[in-house]
């Protein structure tokens, strides 16, 4: 399963299975959730949201409920210090919410060895002696919520404050297990860091170092001095995202609400922050920058880089961009604790599983030692002008696609063939992703038919997999465009076949697993300096699709591992984005009103051609026309056309396409998780074999 939701979710489950794989002691916490993100349905072409219940009826067979590890985690109430019979300042709770985390732990079983970590899922119980405080099932319900859904609606106060709940019940009960388990070996507290490494993934568990000092403070009596430096040298953090709105802020007043005593030691670090900072003659414009507490808005990011010790991005370009803008002030005050660690991939599971036929091939080819050592595909190179090689791993990605082909039409009852090009666009929907982009090029081949039914094209089939946030109006319009689309492209005779759209629903992994060894192509179009990383692109490469992309996160390392003549770049570079940004310069009406081309395509949302969609059609012209097209879709349309062009073209000669594919597999090896994993092992926390 996904630990969450899209790739940062498949990410966590990659790095669990690579931790047992490698050999390396590493260990997950959670959240024990009763429902997922949500099963997607389209009605109409609307997405809707349906209950995702991951357990079924059967429960979870892998999970063992360790009733011994129970702990107590104290929310809500007023906490004011006191002084004890020793004269020193203890919190006193009043009022305080105590629930009951419930561990249920899962084996994580490494492959083809004898190694068995652990993923601590938490469940959430009301305490026997605390039954009173729940007299009403809307009081337990609000209890049961803790654990009920991932990611639910947070676009109220209710919302913000069960997230902001669910966020320090996982964390702090995972922080009060280490430190027991730690203490069990009988060595003192202050030195926990020699033992234990703590790495916040992403800023949802970003409140661990104030938790960690609460605990080591008052649970445990060690001074601050002493308790602030063993945090700063137990946690880690990794940043999964380059957008800065994206980077968790809790409204003060919220976060003191819900975790008061929690509350007073984030103030304390953020005050002793300033006055370091200022000691050191550090500009107060880099101060206010940085600090954790400002504007009434507690800045988690801020919280996970001061109490920690290394901070990384999730590919060379995101980490760059992560020093130059993003995080620029804290690398001026940290520039040792910034680091790179390129997310990786599972190719147990994108190739073992995902694509059984494809390893068997590759066994046939190269023998079977690159099941435990993906290195070992660099040996397919040797292959690339083998003739009988390149035949027989074609007619595997056809195999593949007549599977996909199969699904497609008992799922959609849309027939396609073979022998188009597999187009495929598989991400949460977002609009930095840019779907959209791809849909314009979809509209242009569309009209381009229209005006003639006998252009010279390769019969394309463009297949999508995207949920969009529940909440996120723009992306859910683009999906009724999409779905619209669709239906007035997929039932035109006058088409001939050459262009067919499929959006296949509830993408997840399995069905991840089914679409990925069927692409041809693998559109990844960020705009460029949007995408951290990306994951979906190196399973596509893993599976011989070639990679049509933005110079935007992974695809960067991707293009270094293939070189230019294996993969099909377009588009404006980071420098270009910034460039605009810098200038403010970008005009998309301006774009629009030039070019007849795209002009004739954006009008398509407004004119009728595409119909039961006269409103979504009007947000996404109006985001285009009026908005100023935020991610430059205009600008890089005419090199996206072009680079599509040439996708056709180079479909056509099927030697020199099998030959880019089987040179992507055997590149492939550089996005393995394994290696990723053992980086953070042996760069970040220290960890033995």
């Amino acid at each position: 399963m996904a630990l969450g939701n899209g790739g940062l979710g498949r990410l966590a489950a990659a790095f669990m299975d690579s931790l047992a794989t490698t050999g390396y002691p590493g260990f997950g916490n959670g959240i024990r959730y009763q429902y997922g993100l949500f099963k997607q349905r389209i009605v109409d072409g609307y997405q809707v949201e349906l209950p995702d219940s991951w357990f079924g009826s059967i429960g979870n067979v892998w999970e063992t409920r360790k009733d011994h590890n129970i702990v107590d985690v104290k929310l809500f109430g007023d906490v004011y210090l006191s002084a004890d019979e020793n004269g020193k300042l203890v919190p006193v709770y009043e009022g305080a919410q105590v629930l009951r985390a419930v561990p249920y732990d899962v084996p994580q079983i490494g492959f083809e060895n004898d190694n068995i970590n652990n993923l601590r899922l938490w469940d959430v119980e009301i305490p026997e002696e605390y039954e009173l405080y729940y007299p009403t099932l809307e009081s337990r319900r609000r209890v049961e919520d803790i654990t009920a859904i991932l990611y639910p609606d947070d676009s109220n106060y209710e919302g913000k404050q069960l997230r902001l709940v669910q966020e320090y019940f996982m964390t702090s009960a995972g922080l009060q297990t280490i430190i027991k388990s730690y203490l069990k070996q009988g060595l003192p507290l202050e030195q926990i860091h020699e033992k234990v490494s703590v790495h916040i993934n992403d800023t949802h568990p970003a409140v661990a170092p104030a938790e960690f000092m609460r605990l080591l403070v008052d649970d445990y009596g060690l001074d601050w001095s002493t308790a602030w430096n063993t945090t700063v040298k137990t946690m880690s953090y990794t940043n999964h995202t380059i957008l800065s709105e994206a980077l968790e802020k809790w409204d003060a007043e919220l976060f003191k609400h819900v975790l008061p005593r929690v509350y007073q030691i984030v103030l304390e670090i953020d005050n002793r922050f300033v006055a370091e900072m200022a000691q050191k003659g550090i500009d107060s414009g880099v101060i206010n920058r940085t600090r954790i507490v400002k504007d009434g808005q507690i800045h988690m990011a801020n919280l996970a880089i001061i109490g920690g010790h290394s901070v990384n991005g999730v590919a060379k370009l995101h980490t760059e961009l992560l020093k130059e803008d993003t995080l620029h002030d804290f690398y001026l005050l940290y520039p040792e604790k910034f680091n790179n660690k390129t997310n990786g991939i599972v190719q147990r599971r994108w190739t073992q599983i995902a694509a059984p036929e494809l390893s068997k091939a590759i066994d046939e080819t190269i023998g079977e030692a690159w099941r435990s050592d993906i290195h070992e595909l660099q040996k397919l190179k040797a292959y690339a002008d083998d003739t009988t090689v390149l035949d027989n791993f074609y007619h595997v990605k056809q195999e593949a696609k007549a599977k996909l082909a199969r699904y497609i039409f008992e799922t959609t009852g849309v027939e396609v063939s073979t022998e188009a090009i597999f187009d495929v666009q598989v991400k949460r929907l977002h609009a930095y992703k840019r779907q959209l982009l791809n849909v314009l090029h979809i509209i242009k081949l569309y009209l381009d038919l229209k005006d003639n039914p006998d252009k010279d094209m390769v019969p394309r089939v463009f297949i999508f997999g995207a949920k969009a946030a529940p909440g996120y109006h723009f992306a859910k319009s683009v999906i009724k465009i999409i779905n619209e689309l669709a239906n007035l492209i997929n039932y035109d005779d006058s088409l001939q076949g050459k262009l067919k759209v499929v959006f296949l629903e509830n993408y997840n992994v399995s069905l991840a697993e089914l679409i990925i060894p069927a692409a041809n192509v693998s559109e990844q179009i960020s705009l460029a300096s949007k995408e951290a990383s990306g994951t979906s692109n190196m399973k596509f490469m893993m599976t011989g699709a070639i990679t049509l992309a933005t110079l935007d996160g992974a695809n960067i390392e991707i293009k270094d591992e293939v070189g230019d003549d294996n993969i099909v770049i377009f588009g404006m570079d980071k420098d270009a984005v910034y460039a605009h940004y810098a200038a403010h310069d970008y005009y998309a009406r301006g774009v629009y009103e030039a070019n007849p081309v795209i002009k004739r395509v954006v009008d398509s949302f407004i004119n009728g051609t595409i119909p039961n969609s006269q409103a979504e059609g009007t947000e996404i012209y109006e985001a285009l026309i009026t908005h100023n097209d935020e991610y430059f879709l205009l600008e890089d349309f005419p090199a996206y056309v072009e680079a599509q062009e040439k996708i056709d073209q180079l479909y056509r000669n099927r030697a020199q396409w099998s030959r880019m594919s089987l040179l992507n597999i055997a590149n492939s090896d550089k996005f393995t998780s394994d290696d990723t994993i053992t980086e953070y092992a042996e760069e970040i926390w220290n960890l033995k074999k």
